[in-house]
Parts: C-alpha cells; structure tokens; sequence
C-alpha cells in the first residue's frame, strides 16, 4: 500500500474477470494503480488497456507474442517493460511495489504465477480455480510460510469468506449454491443433443466459454468444493452443494446450534471482484441492490447425480485426495475443449473425465513439478478418451434454458 493506493497486477487482464477488475478500478478512481497487465496474447484488447493504464510492465504467456508486442509499441511506451512466457507471467505476478494480484488466468497456466504471488506475500485475488483445486496444498503451504493473503473472487466462496469474517465459532457445514446451469431440468436423452452454443447461455451469470461448460456440466461446482476444502479448511464430508435457481443466496455457512449464515445479493460478478480488491473495506459498487418491495422466490433443492455425473466426479476426486483433483481438472479441461470444438458431444465430458480419473493411483503432490506431471499424464489420457468417443450429433430442438 503507497499511500493509500493499491498497486495492482491483473493477471488474465483480457479475461472476463480480468475486464470487470478494470471496471472495479474505474469505478473508484484514486483507489488503485495498475502497475502489471498479463494475458496469453497480445491482441488489440490488451494493446488497448495498456495505453489506457499505462502499466510499468506487459507479460504475455504465449510463445513469441512478448516479441511482437515489444515491436509494436517500443517507442510508443519506451517506459513499459514486456516480458514474455511463465516467467514473464511470474514477474508480473512479483513485481515490485504490488500490493494485490488479480489471478484470473483461465486453466493451468494460472498455477506458476498464482504461487509466486503467494511465496511474495502478496494478497491474491483468486479466480484462478485450477491453483486451488490441482495445487491445493503447495498454494497453501506457501501462503502460510509467507503470510500472504488468499481473498476468494468466486462468489460462492466470497459469500463464505464474509460469512465467517472475524467469527471465533467454526462452522460444522459449508453449502455452496448453485444455479443448475441451463440444463437443470433437461432429461439425460435430450442431454445427448446439446451443442456448444446451446450450452454457453447461462440463465444468471455472463462468463468465459470454458466456465460456462463447467456450469453446465456443475463440474464448476465440484471444483468449488475442492477449492472451499483449502480456503476453509473443512473435511470434504462437510461442504456439500445445493441448487438454487435464482442465485441470490450465493453461499451458506451452517453452525452447531442449527443456525445458518447466508450472504444475499444481485447476481453480479463485480461484487465479489471489488470485495477482493478492497478487503476489508466494503465501497458501493454500482450494482442495484435486492429489492424487498416486490415478492423475492428463493428455492432450493438437492443437485440431481445422475444427470450431472460431473459433480460426482468431483467428489470422488476430493475424497481421493493427493493429485487426484489435479487429474480431473486436466482431463475436464481436455474435454470441454474438445466439446467447444464440437470433437466430442456433451456427455462424452463425464465420459472421458471418468476414465481418466478411473485409471489413476493417487499420489501425494510435493511439488508444482509433481503436479504438473500428474496434469500432463491425464491431458494424454484425456486426448485418447476423445478420440474414442463419438462427436456432437446434429442437435435436436431443445427447450429454451430455464
């Protein structure tokens, strides 16, 4: 903190996550400074932001896009360093005189970067599920060595972390909400026709393509509970899922007498995203709050198994422990890209996932170079999964999402 101002580094600053953090920023002018910009590739988006924030440094992940963007912009911001590859990542992620790192880098490549913040010391906004859920106890056991801050940016488990802030009691049972994606209440057989574009419309929340899936399949949901397991400490029996369609209560924590804590709000993602950057101060947002004057529907109801197999996978991976999450983040990732890419059809995800996870011995990771090992082998198994499985069917008419 320089007076009073945050130095900030946004990792995933192209990402949707990334894009509403900047909207965070603007929103509060004098609060924060933008001190690093990263993303994969150095498309006219970042070129953007870059002029627009002016950042001491740019790293772009991707092989040889630091080259071209140093090309294009070296006079035009001589005072800009660009880097360029993990590395490059992991400076931006260190840099010096930042305070908060933004990690919101979609999928492994968020693992390396996330950890160095963590062994730096710096308060890490973590929308970067994979950290957590592949590397759960090498991000932990460097947190607690440095000190460093984990301040949740999902907004179920933002909902959690204010729900038990500056409590002494310990919960006896985390439950994450979930919406139930568009397809809560479409048959097993109309599953077999879903599309990639059918899948991606949400009914609440605007996301990027590969979170959208994970929503639809509630594998996103059983990342969660892998996630809440290193956040809060809880033994994975204790933090369970229930659906709730409208998704206003975003979370809730239960305690010994009975009693439960739920946080309630608009559906919005810049509300988890500024309780993130300005913990534990709370700013107005913009966001139109719940209105009492009109009949609010609030339901919940147990998630149906057997229509997303994904979620039963998650548990199983967190009940095996060691680098069994590790595993099934990778083979999901392998999978929802190749459904994206219509190479696979929508229930061959749990499909390959299972197969994946079911030929694997859980090991304890020491290690990002054991977790890494672990997510290169399910990626190969994964690959061979979907070359075994049919690709999307030409689809049938299906309802409109609930």
């Amino acid at each position: 903190m320089t007076s009073g101002i945050r130095s900030l580094s946004i990792l995933g600053a192209t990402g949707s996550v990334g894009t509403t953090t900047l909207e965070v920023v603007d929103r509060l002018p004098g609060r924060f400074r933008v001190a690093a910009l990263a993303a994969g590739r150095s498309g006219g988006r970042l070129a953007a932001l870059v002029c627009r924030y002016r950042p001491e440094v740019v790293a772009l992940g991707a092989p040889g896009e630091a080259e071209r963007f140093a090309e294009r912009f070296r006079r035009e911001l001589p005072e800009v360093a660009i880097v360029g590859g993990p590395a490059g990542l992991e400076r931006a992620a260190t840099w010096p005189g930042v305070d908060t790192v933004m990690s919101a880098i979609v999928g492994a490549a968020g693992l390396r970067p996330t950890l160095a913040a963590l062994e730096a010391g710096r308060t890490v906004g973590l929308a970067n599920k994979e950290s957590l859920v592949a590397a759960g106890a090498v991000m932990a056991r460097a947190a607690e060595a440095s000190g460093a801050r984990l301040i949740p940016v999902d907004s179920e488990h933002a909902a959690i972390h204010q729900c038990l802030a500056g409590r002494r009691d310990p919960p006896v049972r985390l439950w994450l909400t979930a919406s139930g994606g568009p397809f809560r209440e479409a048959s097993r057989f109309r599953l077999d026709a879903v599309t990639p574009e059918t899948a991606l419309r949400h009914p609440t929340w605007k996301m990027g393509p590969k979170i959208s899936i994970d929503s639809a399949t509630l594998m996103n949901k059983g990342l969660e509970m892998i996630e809440a397991r290193w956040l809060f400490g809880l033994p994975p029996e204790d933090i369970r899922v229930v659906v709730h369609p409208q998704s206003i209560v975003h979370s809730m924590v239960e305690f010994a007498d009975g009693s439960f804590l739920a946080q309630l709000g608009t559906p919005h993602m810049r509300i988890p995203v500024q309780y993130a950057l300005t913990w534990p101060e709370r700013l107005p947002s913009g966001i139109d709050p719940l209105r009492f004057d009109e009949p609010l529907d609030l339901r919940f109801e147990p998630p149906d198994r057997d229509r997303f197999p994904c979620l039963v996978l998650a548990e199983q991976a967190l009940a095996a422990g060691g680098d069994a999450p590790a595993v099934l983040n990778a083979a999901n990732e392998v999978a929802v890209a190749a459904f994206l890419d219509h190479r696979l059809d929508f229930p061959g995800i749990p499909a390959v996932v299972g197969a994946v996870l079911g030929a694997h011995a859980p090991r304890e990771p020491e290690n990002l170079e054991a977790v890494a090992a672990a997510d290169a082998w399910a990626r190969g198994q994964a690959r061979e999964e979907v070359r075994r499985r049919p690709a999307s069917k030409t689809p049938l008419p299906l309802a409109a999402p609930c």
